[in-house]
C-alpha cells in the first residue's frame, strides 16, 4: 500500500463524485455523524485519492469496505503538543495516536529546537511530510522561554523568518514569553511583528485584565493554559479560541467541560501538549478526552466538533473537520460517539494499518550526544545560605503551574538538608549543553520521596539535567548515569540504578519502538513508587519544576525563579 493516497485529478474528483465512474474506495453500510446538523445519517462515503468526493447517495468502488454498525466521525485533530514529549520519534508518535482516530497533529518542536535549534525544527518538518497523519509544524517562538535559563539554543526571528513559508508549517508557536509581550521586549517584538496576520499560537496561565487583553492585541489568537472555567470564558469573550488540555501532567478537562456546549464549541478545540506512551495506552489520547467530555455531560456534538471542525477552522485548515465532499479523507470508524473506540482509520485516504506504517520512509535522528553535562559528586548538592526561611517550591498534583511556599530550615554545617518528616526535599538543575556548567539547587514539596533519587534530561523548556532525592550521592549517581545514555530518565538507590530509559535524540526521544518505551515507563514508575513517590506521573512532574514562564515558583540552571516577579531569588 502507498504511504500516501495521490492527490486526484480534478477531473476525476467531480466524475467520481457524481458517481458517473467508480469510486477509488467506498465506506459502506455506517453511520455518518454530520457534525452541521448533528444528525446520524447511515450513507456511503466515496473517496477519490486522498480526498473525499461523496456523502449521502450511493456510490460504487474499485475498493468496498464494510462499515455496517460503526459511526464515522472527522479524523481528530490534536491543536497543541510537543510529539517530543511523547518521548518518541515522530514516526513512532504516527504509529502510536493514529490508530486511535488522530489524523492531524499540530506540534511546536521546541523541545529539541532548546537542544539543537534549527536543526531540530529541520527535523521535524522533514519528518512531517512522511507520517500517515499531518503533522503540521509551528515555528518556536521561544527558545529559550526567558532569559533566565540557559538553552542549547538560541532563535531569534531573522533565524525563524527563512521557515514561515514552509509548506508544512502553519504559524508562530506559543508565544510563551507573556511578560515580555506586556514589557515589549525587542526579542518578542521583533517575532511578533514578523508574523503579523499570521496564526500565532499563545501561552499565558493565568492572565486576566487588561494584560490580558494587550497580550492577545499582539495578534494572538489560540491559548491553550486556561485552566479554570472563569478563565476559559474571559479568554473566549475576548476573542481567543480555547484549546481544552489533557495531557500526563496538565489535566484540565474537568474543569473546562462545562463550557462544552453547542453555544460555545465553535471556539473550542482539544490538546493534549505533553502526553506519554504509558497514558496513551492506560487511557488514550484525544479518544479518552472525547470519552471523559460525554461521560462529564457534555453533549457528543459539542465534544466531536471541537475535536475536528472547531480545530481545522481555528487555525484555517478548512480542507478538513468535516465528513463532506472536497474534505481531507480523514475518517475514524468508531464503535459508538459514546465509546470513541477506533475500529479502522482512513489518514488521506489511507488506510492506517502497519502496513501502511512500514512503507513510509523514514529519515535519520538528529541530536545525539547532546548531554554534555560535566560530572557532579554528591557535595554539589550541598544547599546554603544564613537564612532560616526557604522558598520551596510546592506541586499541585495534576497541574503545572506550583506553589511558592515558604518554610524553615536551618542550615547544619553549612547545608539546609531535606527534611522528609516534612516531605522537603533536594531539587537541582545542572546546565548541560555545555555552555557554562551552571547547578542550582533548591527544595520541593510533593514528590512524597523518603530515600533515593530521580532525575531526568525532560526538563522543560531548556532540558537541562534535573533531578530530585533524598540522598545526594544517588543524586550524583542519577545525574552522571543521564550523560552516560545520552539522556533520558533515571531512578536510583543505595548507590544502585534501578531503572532507566535511554533517550538519546536530543536527551528526549528514545529510538525504541513505543511499545518498548510504554514498558520501561511502567518499570520506572514503578521503582520511583518504591522511593515513596506519591505522584502518577512524576518524571513529566519534574521536567515541568524547571519551566520559568508558569507561576508561581520554578527552579532553573540560574537558580530558584519568582515567576510573578520575573526574576531569579537573590
Amino acid at each position: 500500500m502507498p504511504q500516501i493516497s495521490p492527490k486526484a485529478a480534478l477531473s476525476d474528483r467531480i466524475a467520481q463524485g457524481r458517481g458517473q465512474v467508480p469510486a477509488d474506495l467506498v465506506l459502506r453500510g455506517g453511520r455518518v455523524f454530520d457534525l452541521i446538523t448533528g444528525d446520524l445519517v447511515e450513507t456511503d462515503v466515496a473517496i477519490c485519492g486522498d480526498t473525499i468526493v461523496g456523502v449521502y447517495g450511493s456510490y460504487e468502488g474499485k475498493r468496498v469496505v464494510d462499515v455496517g454498525g460503526k459511526v464515522l466521525v472527522p479524523g481528530f485533530i490534536d491543536t497543541h503538543l510537543h510529539i517530543e514529549s511523547s518521548l518518541v520519534t515522530p514516526f513512532e508518535f504516527d504509529r502510536c495516536v493514529t490508530p486511535r482516530g488522530v489524523t492531524t497533529a499540530i506540534c511546536d518542536p521546541h523541545e529539541i529546537a532548546n537542544v539543537c535549534g534549527l536543526e531540530g525544527i529541520g527535523y521535524f518538518l522533514e519528518a512531517s511530510g512522511r507520517t500517515l497523519m499531518d503533522i503540521r509544524v509551528q515555528l518556536s517562538s521561544c527558545v529559550p522561554s526567558t532569559h533566565m535559563e540557559t538553552a542549547g539554543a538560541r532563535l531569534e526571528a531573522a533565524d525563524l523568518i527563512p521557515l514561515m513559508d514552509h509548506p508544512r508549517g502553519i504559524g508562530l508557536a506559543e508565544f510563551m514569553n507573556f511578560p515580555g509581550v506586556l514589557m515589549q521586549d525587542a526579542g518578542c517584538m521583533a517575532k511578533l511583528e514578523a508574523w503579523q496576520g499570521r496564526h500565532i499560537d499563545g501561552h499565558a496561565p493565568l492572565l486576566r485584565g487588561n494584560d490580558l487583553n494587550g497580550y492577545i492585541a499582539a495578534g494572538i489568537r489560540t491559548e491553550h493554559e486556561a485552566t479554570s472555567a472563569e478563565e476559559a470564558l474571559e479568554k473566549l469573550r475576548k476573542g481567543m479560541r480555547v484549546l481544552i488540555r489533557e495531557g500526563s501532567v496538565s489535566k484540565d478537562l474537568h474543569a473546562l467541560a462545562p463550557l462544552l456546549v453547542e453555544r460555545f464549541a465553535p471556539y473550542l478545540c482539544l490538546c493534549t501538549d505533553d502526553r506519554n506512551p504509558l497514558d496513551i495506552a492506560e487511557h488514550g489520547h484525544l479518544d479518552h478526552m472525547i470519552r471523559t467530555a460525554i461521560g462529564l455531560g457534555a453533549h457528543p456534538l459539542a465534544v466531536y466538533r471541537a475535536a475536528s471542525l472547531s480545530a481545522a477552522e481555528a487555525f484555517g485548515l478548512k480542507d478538513r473537520g468535516l465528513i463532506a465532499p472536497g474534505k481531507r479523507a480523514d475518517i475514524a470508524v468508531l464503535d459508538s460517539l459514546e465509546g470513541c473506540h477506533a475500529a479502522m482509520v482512513f489518514a488521506g485516504g489511507v488506510e492506517v494499518t502497519e502496513a501502511a506504517f512500514a512503507a513510509r520512509a523514514e529519515i535519520p535522528p538528529v541530536a545525539r550526544h547532546s548531554v554534555k553535562a560535566p560530572r557532579v559528586e554528591a557535595h554539589h548538592f550541598r544547599c546554603g545560605g544564613n537564612r532560616v526561611e526557604t522558598p520551596v517550591i510546592g506541586i499541585l498534583p495534576g497541574k503545572i503551574i506550583t506553589e511558592h511556599l515558604t518554610f524553615d530550615i536551618a542550615p547544619v554545617d553549612g547545608d539546609k538538608r531535606p527534611d522528609l518528616t516534612r516531605d522537603l526535599i533536594r531539587i537541582a538543575v545542572i546546565e548541560r549543553h555545555g555552555k557554562n556548567g551552571n547547578r542550582a539547587t533548591g527544595f520541593v514539596q510533593g514528590f512524597g520521596l523518603q530515600r533515593g533519587a530521580i532525575a531526568s534530561t525532560v526538563c522543560h523548556d531548556h532540558h537541562n539535567i534535573a533531578v530530585v532525592g533524598a540522598d545526594y550521592a544517588d543524586m550524583a549517581l542519577a545525574a552522571n548515569r543521564l550523560g552516560e545514555i545520552e539522556g533520558g530518565f533515571v531512578v536510583v538507590e543505595g548507590g544502585r540504578v534501578l531503572a532507566e530509559l535511554a533517550l538519546p535524540v536530543a536527551g528526549l526521544m528514545s529510538l525504541e519502538p513505543f511499545e518498548v518505551v510504554r514498558e520501561r515507563l511502567v518499570a520506572l514508575r514503578a521503582a520511583a513508587a518504591g522511593l515513596g513517590v506519591l505522584l502518577e506521573e512524576p518524571f513529566l512532574q519534574l521536567a515541568f519544576l524547571a519551566l520559568p514562564v508558569i507561576p508561581h515558583l520554578k527552579i532553573t540552571d540560574h537558580g530558584m525563579v519568582d515567576v510573578d516577579r520575573f526574576e531569579v531569588i537573590p
